[in-house]
């Protein structure tokens, strides 16, 4: 059984809760024997700080267009508006609930919200943008999958059930490993995947990882930031969640245009589980084996920022660098 710690500290907590249970991309990685056959247990807390337990890319990008603020989204000159295919979404979703990887992406952003967009260079994605206070991010969970200019994805990233149609609903999943790309930290020609389960690194400040060029994998203060930016933790997971898709009616209000889906995440055996939780990978490592990340729960009012095993694998959302 393998605790996990809290990304903040080194505490853990005492209340457990068990869980209950790509098509643009340019190679499909295989299963990889890293991690294999492990076992593990879920710690969670009502708590803020409570502790969790369950384990990239030279890029180019365009953004065509930005827009919507965090609480009153203002449509942008030339953005995306969802309007178009609301009618069909309205009938695809119709007497439908929870999750089901058969209803398009499209269906699952907010209607009311004008949505920019950004185009991946590397494989042509398109990918809707959003801007929240002075953050702009992904709206939509990165499907990257071109193991061969980026060996970091090497056996180290799937479509959910190994399906290349649901990569095309909600992104990849990768390892930390893969969403660090962290080949790029390799000092070992001959091992070059030297920075993940395992093993620690030395990290610069912003992690570009797997996003395209201008984008960068999320730090715990910057997650942190969006949750001050939405009205703070204790109800930001209600207002960063999709408004279908989610488990036991845990969908939320998508507020402002996030539009997380519970694409679900991947044991290091193996195993996928979905429809209830969306995992995002930050550009830190707890220690050898956890690297930190933010998770949404369908049970949970505020997300958590946790450290879960680095051979698990997440959803990854970029976030456009600074200015």
């Amino acid at each position: 059984m393998f605790l996990f710690a809290a990304c903040g500290d080194d505490s853990s907590s005492t209340k457990v809760a068990e869980p209950v249970d790509d098509p643009s991309s340019s190679s499909i990685a295989v299963e990889t024997p890293d991690g294999e056959e492990s076992s593990s247990s879920v710690i969670q807390s009502d708590n803020e700080g409570s502790s969790s337990n369950i384990d990239s890319l030279n890029s180019s990008s365009s953004i065509s267009e930005e827009s919507s603020s965090s609480k009153v989204p203002e449509p942008a000159e030339g953005a995306t508006s969802s309007s178009s295919v609301e009618q069909n979404c309205s009938a695809i979703l119709k007497g439908k609930s929870g999750w089901s990887w058969d209803v398009p992406k499209e269906c699952r952003f907010n209607p009311d919200i004008t949505y920019g967009t950004m185009t991946d260079s590397r494989d042509g994605q398109t990918y809707k943008i959003i801007k929240i206070g002075n953050q702009t991010w992904m709206a939509e969970n990165l499907n990257y999958a071109d193991s061969t200019n980026t060996p970091s994805l090497l056996e180290r990233s799937w479509c959910y059930n190994k399906k290349p149609e649901n990569c095309a609903v909600g992104g990849r999943l990768y390892t930390w490993a893969a969403a660090i790309d962290s080949v790029k930290f390799a000092t070992d020609a001959d091992n070059p995947q030297d920075c993940g389960y395992g093993k620690t690194c030395t990290l610069p400040t912003t992690v570009q990882g797997i996003c395209p060029d201008g984008w960068h994998l999320p730090t715990q203060a910057e997650w942190e930031t969006l949750f001050t930016e939405v009205g703070g933790q204790s109800m930001a997971s209600d207002i960063l969640k999709s408004l279908t898709g989610w488990y036991s009616n845990g969908s939320g209000t998508d507020d402002v245009g996030f539009s997380a889906i519970p694409a679900g995440f991947r044991y290091n055996n193996g195993h996928f589980i979905d429809s209830q939780y969306a995992y995002f990978w930050c550009a830190s490592e707890y220690d050898s084996l956890q690297a930190h990340d933010m998770d949404l729960d369908y049970f949970y009012k505020s997300p958590k920022l946790f450290s879960f095993e680095k051979n698990y694998a997440f959803s990854v959302r970029c976030l456009k660098d600074d200015p």
